[in-house]
């Protein structure tokens, strides 16, 4: 068997003039968590609705757990979870009420059905939320029954479109440890994301902007070889020193962080503290610091956005 849950080629998707997904190539190994980070309009659910079957492509190959799409839509349905963004379950009917209606769809029998709901709400801590209407619910709470909905027939391979959109920073944090339980146990996951700290908790992940993907790999990997040196300048003068350092060509993006001014410097200079500090921008008492990259940096030096 392939170790390979998601292969595409050249995958293209266009509405009218709109070029949603251009020449995506992407390789999705088994049991892993990949990651699609990118903007709003990059492209990311456009990518997965083409992956799940849901819409077909302009052009290209794909094939999803061995099935090739979009011939085999209906059978690969049986064998993956889709969770979207916007909360898809009946806010009229309780938790327990809405689970049941998912495995009715999945024709879970009976004993199994009442079996596998109770793990579920145990696993994701709804077990005293059963009886309450899923429409009351908080956006933690949602999400956690989302996620049970997604998985409640054990599919191979789970799609997730922004599913932290609407929680807080703990449960976010909950939510993604989860992940890493369902990652353990063998369920490969395809996630998108525009939040940097999710990325780099991904395993593998591609960045995509206008449908196009800019980079990919292991974020550790994307971060050693971003083409880039980062200075952070501690200074009193920050919004004038940060505009005069984008004016050198040599510079790629600088941006403010609290205090500090954030530097992204080409590669090609060999000591980008001492050329930063040699430039008649800088004053004498501002300390200059190499610091670690970061994934907001690779994002920015593979994307349109630096410069800014």
């Amino acid at each position: 068997m392939s170790d390979y849950v998601i292969r595409a080629e050249k995958l293209s998707r266009n509405f009218g003039d709109v070029k949603a997904i251009q020449a995506l190539d992407l390789e999705v190994e088994k049991s892993r968590i990949y990651g699609f980070l990118g903007p709003n309009g990059s492209g990311k659910t456009t990518a997965i609705r083409i992956l799940t079957g849901l819409l077909k492509p302009s052009s290209g190959k794909v094939q999803v757990l061995g099935y090739t799409l979009p011939e085999d839509a209906e059978k690969l349905r049986l064998h993956i979870g889709y969770m979207t963004q916007k909360f898809s379950l009946y806010d009229d009917l309780t938790v327990q009420e809405n689970l049941e209606f998912i495995a009715n769809i999945y024709s879970l029998p009976a004993r199994s059905q009442k079996q596998r709901i109770e793990e579920l709400l145990s696993v994701y801590g709804l077990q005293k939320k059963k009886q309450q209407l899923a429409g009351s619910m908080s956006g933690g709470q949602r999400q956690r029954l989302s996620l049970s909905a997604a998985t409640l027939h054990k599919p191979e391979l789970l799609f997730l479109d922004e599913p932290t959109s609407a929680v807080d920073p703990e449960n976010r944090r909950e939510f993604w440890e989860q992940l890493f339980d369902l990652s353990d146990l063998g369920t490969s996951i395809l996630v998108s994301t525009h939040y940097m700290d999710e990325a780099e908790r991904c395993h593998k992940l591609a960045i995509l902007e206008t449908g196009i993907k800019r980079a990919d790999g292991a974020p550790d990997e994307l971060m050693r070889n971003i083409g880039a040196q980062v200075v952070e300048i501690a200074s009193s003068n920050l919004r004038q020193l940060k505009q005069k350092l984008l004016n050198l060509p040599e510079v790629i993006s600088a941006a403010q962080l609290g205090a500090r001014l954030r530097v992204l410097v080409k590669d090609s200079i060999p000591d980008p503290v001492a050329f930063l500090t040699r430039q008649a921008c800088m004053n004498a008492d501002d300390v200059l610091t190499l610091a670690r990259p970061s994934l907001e940096d690779v994002f920015v030096t593979s994307t349109g956005t630096s410069r800014q």
